[in-house]
């Protein structure tokens, strides 16, 4: 189960952040271009935020059968391991927390410029967020 698991997790991430720089970028063409807020983009925005929660969901479940997760995670000296059973999910955590946020927040704008700048500060921060704690090493 946990070779599945963790091939189908770091599968779903290509996916994910697919879904995520997408809306990023769409988010700022369309503020830089004022553009009208369409359904085109909700659906984009709404796409990315299933496919981070649903990596979270994932990534959750791997965390608990992993031996790289929860159980590595009193070895804070190792980078490696730090890395895979703190520093990863945790920022990951937070990233899609503040992409959640930007959905939640976008809603209540009426404003097209508003929506999209929203999208791009929110869902930007949490691509950063998670392009910056995803282990490269077990990537490549």
């Amino acid at each position: 189960m946990y070779n599945f698991l963790q091939k189908f997790h770091s599968g779903w991430a290509y996916v994910a952040l697919l879904l995520l720089l997408v809306a990023v970028v769409n988010a700022i063409i369309g503020f830089t271009s004022k553009k009208d807020f369409t359904a085109k983009d909700r659906k984009i925005a709404l796409f990315a935020l299933i496919g981070t929660h649903t990596q979270l969901l994932i990534g959750l479940i791997l965390y608990f059968v992993s031996p790289l997760g929860k159980a590595a995670f009193g070895q804070m000296s190792n980078a490696e391991l730090r890395l895979t059973s703190l520093e990863h999910p945790l920022i990951n955590l937070i990233a899609i927390v503040l992409i959640t946020i930007g959905w939640s927040k976008h809603k209540k704008l009426i404003n097209s410029e508003a929506k999209f700048k929203t999208f791009a500060i929110f869902y930007g921060l949490g691509l950063l967020l998670i392009l910056s704690r995803i282990p490269w090493n077990l990537w490549f």
